[in-house]
């Protein structure tokens, strides 16, 4: 009796095939959802108002915070889409929990939008704020597992350097960790926007001084 092949189960190549497929239909769709987070962000900006030059930029002026919001919110999403098209164009196969991760990382970009209007907002500042930092420290601390779910299961490229999930993890770390901090000190100040800033910008610094010191000492 002839057993029916409808039913087999794929070939070794036809496999890597499909879950070559499924990595890519994941970053394309992570690229879309990234660009429609970025559109939601301008469509949240309020428009300056007026009948003359001055009452304008009145206008513009009493919404600065927005615009503020505006430009981190901007800056922080295309970090995440930068850090996550420098690793996913290595990444060949998924699983369920990279899909998992990615989902909910997507998920917290497009609240993103929602918690940059409420930083914009006046009074309770504290609480907006807070709201915001842990948004952004959710997005990081999800994109830190994705990236580490990528080398653990063998879902890279044969061959993909190491280095390469290590330095976006560390990156993206010291962003999570500027949120972090920023949390108690805006308990304090409203200059807690500083951190956002300082705390990236220093691990930059040190970073590509290590550079430097290990370049000279391969050339010694």
């Amino acid at each position: 009796m002839d057993v029916s092949t409808d039913h087999e189960l794929p070939s070794a190549d036809e496999d890597m095939e499909i879950r070559a497929v499924s990595a890519e239909r994941l970053t394309f769709f992570g690229d879309a959802v990234v660009a429609i987070a970025l559109t939601l962000l301008a469509l949240e900006l309020p428009v300056p108002e007026g009948s003359t030059n001055s009452e304008m930029w009145h206008s513009a002026t009493s919404h600065r915070e927005s615009y503020l919001a505006f430009m981190i919110s901007f800056v922080v999403i295309a970090a995440h889409w930068r850090a996550h098209h420098r690793v996913f164009r290595h990444v060949t196969a998924t699983n369920s929990r990279l899909t998992s991760y990615t989902m909910y990382w997507l998920l917290t970009l497009v609240i993103t939008p929602f918690a940059t209007d409420v930083i914009g907002r006046q009074g309770a500042f504290q609480s907006r704020f807070i709201f915001y930092a842990a948004v952004q420290c959710a997005a990081c601390l999800l994109f830190i597992l994705m990236v580490r779910e990528i080398p653990r299961e063998g879902l890279a490229r044969p061959g993909t350097r190491p280095e390469i999930f290590s330095r976006s993890i560390r990156r993206i770390g010291m962003v999570a960790l500027g949120f972090l901090i920023s949390i108690p000190v805006s308990l304090v100040t409203h200059w807690a926007y500083v951190c956002w800033i300082v705390v990236p910008l220093v691990d930059s610094v040190i970073d590509t001084r290590k550079g430097r010191t290990a370049q000279q000492g391969s050339e010694d």
